[in-house]
C-alpha cells in the first residue's frame, strides 16, 4: 500500500487517482525518433553490413528486443540485499530500488549499509516486483545474484548501488513464474473446454424439449470457443524494416488537458524515418486548457529536440471553428494530411515508440484497407474495476480481433490506434459525418461507422504487437456510462454490417452472425434460466450458472496463458460483473438508439442534455410549490 501511495503522489501533476507504471525519461528528448541524417541507423548492428532480407528482419527484432529490456521505471519498493561470496563476513542489508529495468537496477542505501556493501562486486538480492512498478505481467517475486556495476553518492547525499542481473527479468520470469502459470492454464483450459463440449454434447441430447434455448447454448459455446481457437493461430505481420509508407498522426481533441501533453509526445517519439511521419492535433474546440497545453507541448518539444528531427515542419496543430465533433475534425485532420496513410489516436492513449513501425506492415497488402493496433490499459493498478477493465480489453483485443483479424475481416478498427488509407477516409468522408440512423444524426461510434464503409470493399485486420495504453475510466459511474454508449454504437453498426458481411470469408461471416445473437439475446435467456425456471419449475439453475463459470474461467485462464499477468483473476470477476449489471444495458440499448449524448464527457450534446434536465426539474419544482400554495 506504502508503494501504491508513492505512485499516486508521483502521478499526482497529472490524476491523484490513477496508478500508472512511471517511465525514466531519457536524457535525450525524442530518444526513439532516427537520425535523419543516416549517420546512426537505429537498425544497425555490430558487424553486420549484410544486405540479405531475413537479416535485417532479425537484425530489427535484436534492435527491439534489446531497446525494450533497457527501459527504466521509476519505482519506490524495498529490495532485501546479502553479500554473496563466502569469505569475509557477511554483510546484509535492506534498500530501496530507485529504477529497475529488464536488466537490472539502480538501489538506494543508508550510510552504513552502502559504505558495506559498496565494496562487494556480487550480491543476492530479494526482492518482489510490485504490480504496477513495470508493465503488466511483470509482476513476480526475484531472488537471484547480481553485480554491483558502480557505486556512488548524488549531490543531494544518496548512496546509490547499480546492478546487473545475472538473468534478465524475462528469462528468469520464463524459467520460473511463466512456466508454473503455462502449465497450470494449459491444464485448466483444457479442463474447461472438455466440460463445455461435454455439456454441449447434453444440449444435443435434449434439443427436442427445447429447442430454442438449446440451439442458443451450442451458438454460444461454438462462437466463443471459435474466438480462442482461430486467435490461437493469428500471427501479427513481421516488420519489414525496408517497408515505411507515409503516415500522418491525427489526434483529435476535445476537453482532454489533463492527457493530450503526453499523448502527443508518444506521437512525435515514434521509431519511424522523419521524412515519413507527421503529427497533427485537431482540437474541437474545447472549453478548458486543452489548447493551451498543446501549444506548451508543442513549443517545448520543438525547444527541446534537435534541428535533424525537423518538427517545425511536421508537428503542427488546428483548431476548429466551433465543435462539430470528432469525426469532423478527423475529416479536417485527414484534408490537412501530406502522407498515404493516416493514423487515429484518442487524446488520452498513448503510443509504444515502435507502434507505427509495427501498425504498417499490414499495407503491403494493396487491397488492405485499416489495421487496428492494440490497446492496453494505462492504469491498470488503480483499483478492482480498472484491473477488470484490463483483462476485458486484452482478450477483447488478442483473442476476438485476432479471431478476426485472421481472416481480414476486423469488425470495429478502435479508437485509440488505427490506420487508414487517406483516400479512402476522404472517400466517404461526407457519408460519415452526415450518417443518420432512424433519423437521428450518430454523434459516437466513429471508429464502428467507418470500419463499415471500409469493410465493403477492402480488408480490414489486426496487428498485436502495434500497441498503446489508454486511460479506462476508474468509477462506476463515469464506466457504466462509457459501456451503454458503445452498446449503442455496437447495436447500430452491427445491423448495418449484418447487411454485406454474408459477402465475406464463411467463417468470418459466421463468425460476425454468431456474435451478433450471441449478446442480443443473451438478457432474455439470463430472465428465462434466473428467474422463469427456478418460479415456474423450482430448479435451480446449476447448468446455466455452471456454463457461465466456465466461459469466465476460460477467459482468466487465457489471461493467464498469454500475458502471465496477475490481473487473471479479475476475468473472473468482470463475467458476475457482466452478468449482474452490464447485461442489462443492451435491453435499454435496444431503445435509446436516437441518444446522442457521450455520457462520459460535455459534448455539446450532453451540454443540451444536461440543460433539458435542468428546465424539468426547474419546471417539476415549480409546479410542486404551486401546489403547496393550493
Amino acid at each position: 500500500m506504502e508503494f501504491l501511495d508513492k505512485i499516486k503522489k508521483r502521478n499526482g501533476s497529472v490524476n491523484k487517482e490513477d496508478v500508472m507504471v512511471v517511465e525514466k525519461k531519457d536524457r535525450r528528448a525524442l530518444s526513439h525518433v532516427p537520425d535523419s541524417t543516416n549517420k546512426r541507423v537505429n537498425t544497425e548492428r555490430r558487424g553486420n553490413s549484410s544486405d540479405n532480407k531475413d537479416n535485417k528482419e532479425k537484425d530489427y527484432e535484436a534492435f527491439l528486443k534489446e531497446t525494450k529490456s533497457g527501459i527504466r521505471y521509476e519505482t519506490g519498493f524495498p529490495v532485501h540485499i546479502r553479500s554473496y561470496k563466502k569469505e569475509g563476513a557477511k554483510v546484509s542489508g535492506v534498500g530501496k530500488v530507485a529504477n529497475i529495468s529488464n536488466t537490472g537496477m539502480l538501489i538506494e542505501l543508508e550510510r552504513p549499509e552502502f559504505n558495506a556493501l559498496s565494496t562487494k562486486t556480487m550480491l543476492k538480492l530479494d526482492f518482489r516486483v510490485v504490480p504496477g512498478s513495470m508493465p503488466e505481467g511483470n509482476e513476480m517475486y526475484v531472488r537471484q545474484k547480481v553485480t554491483v556495476v558502480r557505486s556512488f553518492i548524488t549531490t543531494d547525499g544518496k548512496f546509490m548501488i547499480a546492478v546487473n542481473f545475472s538473468k534478465e527479468l524475462h528469462n528468469y520470469a520464463a524459467a520460473n513464474k511463466d512456466r508454473f502459470m503455462f502449465v497450470s492454464a494449459v491444464i485448466l483450459i483444457a479442463f474447461t473446454i472438455g466440460c463445455i463440449i461435454l455439456m454441449r454434447a447434453e444440449s444435443i441430447i435434449y434439443f427436442k424439449f427445447n429447442k430454442l434455448l438449446y440451439l442458443y447454448s451450442m451458438i454460444t459455446a461454438v462462437f466463443l470457443l471459435s474466438r480462442y481457437v482461430f486467435g490461437a493461430f493469428y500471427r501479427p505481420k513481421k516488420v519489414d524494416p525496408e517497408f515505411t509508407p507515409g503516415v500522418s498522426i491525427l489526434i483529435p481533441c476535445f476537453n482532454e488537458e489533463q492527457w493530450i501533453g503526453r499523448t502527443i509526445e508518444s506521437c512525435v517519439n515514434q521509431e519511424y524515418p522523419v521524412d515519413k511521419l507527421e503529427v497533427i492535433v485537431v482540437d474541437d474546440c474545447s472549453s478548458d486548457k486543452s489548447v493551451e497545453k498543446i501549444k506548451e507541448t508543442i513549443d517545448r518539444l520543438k525547444s527541446e529536440s534537435r534541428e535533424e528531427y525537423k518538427l517545425d515542419s511536421r508537428l503542427s496543430y488546428y483548431v476548429q471553428e466551433k465543435n462539430a465533433g470528432k469525426r469532423d475534425a478527423l475529416v479536417r485532420g485527414s484534408e490537412l494530411a501530406k502522407h498515404e496513410l493516416v493514423v487515429f489516436v484518442d487524446s488520452d492513449s498513448f503510443l509504444d515508440p515502435f507502434a507505427i513501425r509495427h501498425l504498417v506492415q499490414p499495407f503491403k497488402d494493396p487491397k488492405m484497407g485499416g489495421v487496428a493496433g492494440r490497446t492496453d490499459v494505462a492504469n491498470t493498478y488503480t483499483n478492482a474495476l480498472t484491473k477488470m477493465q484490463s483483462v476485458r480489453y486484452y482478450i477483447a483485443f488478442r483473442v476476438m480481433k485476432a479471431a478476426e483479424g485472421l481472416f481480414d475481416a476486423v469488425t470495429c478498427l478502435s479508437g485509440p490506434l488505427s490506420c487508414y488509407r487517406k483516400d479512402i477516409i476522404l472517400k466517404y468522408k461526407d457519408a460519415w459525418m452526415n450518417q443518420k440512423f432512424l433519423g437521428h444524426k450518430a454523434t459516437f461510434g466513429d471508429d464502428r461507422a467507418m470500419t463499415n464503409f471500409i469493410l465493403r470493399h477492402c480488408r480490414t485486420t489486426y496487428q498485436d504487437t502495434a500497441v498503446c495504453s489508454t486511460i479506462v475510466p476508474n468509477k462506476h459511474s463515469v464506466f457504466l456510462k462509457q459501456q451503454m454508449r458503445w452498446k449503442r454504437s455496437w447495436l447500430r453498426e452491427s445491423l448495418i454490417a449484418a447487411s454485406f458481411m454474408w459477402k465475406k470469408e464463411p467463417f468470418a461471416a459466421i463468425g460476425f452472425y454468431m456474435g451478433l445473437v450471441v449478446p442480443v439475446a443473451a438478457p432474455v435467456v439470463a430472465l428465462y434460466n434466473l428467474v422463469y425456471v427456478p418460479l415456474t419449475q423450482h430448479i435451480f439453475p446449476t447448468a446455466f450458472l455452471l456454463g457461465l463459470f466456465l466461459m469466465s474461467l476460460l477467459m482468466s485462464m487465457a489471461q493467464m496463458l498469454l500475458r502471465k499477468s496477475s490481473t487473471w483473476a479479475y476475468g473472473l470477476l468482470f463475467c458476475i460483473y457482466y452478468e449482474l449489471i452490464l447485461l442489462w444495458q443492451m435491453p435499454i440499448a435496444w431503445f435509446t438508439f436516437w441518444k446522442s449524448t457521450w455520457g462520459t464527457r460535455m459534448t455539446p450534446s450532453d451540454v443540451e442534455e444536461e440543460e433539458k434536465k435542468r428546465l424539468r426539474k426547474e419546471s417539476k419544482k415549480k409546479t410542486n410549490d404551486n401546489k403547496s400554495a393550493e
